[in-house]
């Protein structure tokens, strides 16, 4: 077995399509057929059943497969540590993060991080907080910024950014006269909430002693479109303060402070216990925090 067909038997099984993983790692479908059947023959058991289109694993590829992810990131562990051997960041940096810190947590460090080590290529894997910790813990992923509380005895957790959760209105709405609003006036106005997430849980609890009274217009899946609603003028929402910055600084919409209430998003960072970190991860981390320290003095309720 050599690492190539390793490769493409991990793709067959994600794509759960010759065709598809052979766009994937390059090579035509017979190719990819012809490196599978010399795994098979060199295991002496069928890894893979072809019925129709499908392509699944077997038992036996149920086996191998969680064998030749770990062979995998051995072997990327491998390449970072040679790559660390002369101190200077290159390689691989894996980070996961959810949506909403990629889109407006994550880019201002990845441009100077990029700046300073342009031979390091950066891969994002974005997920759910829960989700990003799986990659972490199987070592797919060496960095992970998460939406805190989580929880992990193999993890090491060190929180860096808390965000303030304020009310978002248009100019346009009665309430942005207002420098503070209550709970109790808010339920009055058309509500635009996440569908899912800790912004959601957080206004679930909120809300609750109000359900009666609530009217919620929509349940959107995207801060992007909370955030062009409001200013739209269709009803309120709660947001991170940092996620909606541009849009107070253009005039779009304005923030305003809670009366009775003190709602917070902090994020933290994750990585394994038990693993040296490539300088990669280290040089990120370092930059990371070199913002929130920058975020911590602005008017942007961040701490590190």
């Amino acid at each position: 077995m050599d690492f190539d067909q390793l490769i493409t038997f991990l793709e067959v099984a994600r794509q759960g399509s010759f065709s598809r993983a052979g766009e994937k790692v390059f090579r035509s479908q017979s190719a990819v057929s012809a490196q599978i059947r010399q795994l098979e023959q060199e295991y002496g058991d069928r890894l893979l059943d072809r019925s129709g289109k499908t392509v699944k694993l077997t038992p036996a590829g149920q086996i191998f497969y969680e064998y030749a992810e770990r062979l995998r990131n051995l072997r990327d562990e491998s390449l970072t540590a040679v790559a660390d051997h002369s101190r200077t960041p290159r390689g691989t940096l894996r980070v996961g993060a959810n949506e909403a810190t990629c889109l407006y947590v994550l880019p201002e460090v990845f441009a100077e991080y990029c700046r300073r080590y342009p031979l390091v290529q950066i891969s994002i894997y974005r997920n759910f907080s829960y989700k990003i910790m799986e990659k972490l813990e199987n070592g797919q992923v060496e960095v992970g910024v998460l939406t805190l509380p989580v929880q992990s005895p193999s993890l090491k957790i060190q929180a860096i950014f808390r965000d303030k959760l304020m009310l978002m209105v248009s100019p346009k709405n009665p309430l942005a006269k207002h420098k503070v609003v209550a709970v109790s006036e808010i339920i009055k106005q058309p509500l635009l909430i996440p569908k899912t997430g800790h912004t959601r849980r957080l206004l679930d609890k909120l809300f609750r002693p109000y359900s009666a009274e609530l009217h919620v217009r929509m349940e959107l899946p995207s801060i992007g479109m909370i955030k062009s609603f409001v200013a739209a003028d269709l009803g309120v929402s709660l947001i991170s303060a940092s996620f909606a910055r541009d849009e107070v600084e253009a005039g779009r919409v304005k923030l305003i402070d809670l009366e009775d209430a003190q709602l917070y998003r902090e994020l933290g960072l994750a990585y394994r216990r038990d693993r040296t970190l490539s300088v990669a991860s280290t040089a990120f981390i370092a930059q990371l925090r070199q913002l929130a320290a920058q975020m911590k003095k602005g008017d942007i309720s961040a701490q590190a």
